[in-house]
């Protein structure tokens, strides 16, 4: 039986930098520094494509043969598909990452979400390791993510960081009680908030409508 892989790539697709570099997978540790490229203004899939393959690059030669390479990206991936696009070019949607980047790069590459990626890395090496019922794990960058684990298991594509509320988005129902405070006009009535998300300061009465998982 082959021994298991002691090193990995890991490379991380974010709303305004992609960061990449070989981790120790006994202590979780990076081997080098991290070599790190803004995300493009266009950030479409062949145009992030070719800067995944630039950081690859600088580490491929000195990487063991069998060490196996992961992106992450912020967005609902499901067998390597990317199925939402937050802080990334719409253009993601429905593309198939993982074929794209493996065909790039010349060799496999497993793409998850980024939060789940950390929630993992968490399980084996850091506070959620040996750890009974639920633990969440944000990460905060130029989005918001969400990792769940339970009793040692992740549940993926969580994605708590995104909610619609009742069909809006937080800023417009923000935007509408500054202006119901002000006393100015507003071209329709407030959206209503589920009391899991949010509750507006200037009101005592709970709010009645639920919110959905932006797709």
């Amino acid at each position: 039986m082959a021994d298991k892989p002691t090193v990995a790539l890991g490379i991380d697709i974010g709303g305004s930098g992609i960061k990449g570099a070989p981790v120790d997978l006994v202590t979780g540790e990076f081997l080098e520094d991290r070599v790190k490229i803004a995300t493009p203004a266009k950030s479409t899939p062949e145009a992030v494509a070719e800067i995944v393959g630039q950081i690859a690059k600088q580490f491929l030669a000195t990487l063991p043969p069998d060490a196996p390479i992961g992106v992450t990206i912020p967005g609902i991936v499901r067998h390597g598909v990317v199925k939402s696009a937050a802080n990334i070019d719409k253009s993601w949607m429905n593309c198939d990452g993982e074929k794209l980047f493996s065909e790039t790069l010349g060799r496999h590459v497993h793409l998850v979400n980024d939060a789940d990626a950390a929630g993992v890395a968490e399980l084996r090496y850091g506070a959620a390791k040996g750890k009974d019922g639920l633990v969440i794990l944000t990460t905060l960058g130029t989005g918001i993510g969400i990792a769940l684990l339970y009793n040692g298991v992740l549940i993926p594509n969580a994605e708590l960081g995104h909610l619609q509320l009742t069909g809006s988005t937080p800023r417009r129902a923000r935007r509408h009680r500054r202006r119901t405070a002000k006393g100015c006009p507003t071209r329709s009535g407030p959206p209503s908030v589920s009391s899991r998300t949010t509750r507006s300061s200037s009101s005592s009465s709970p709010p009645t409508s639920s919110s959905s998982a932006e797709a």
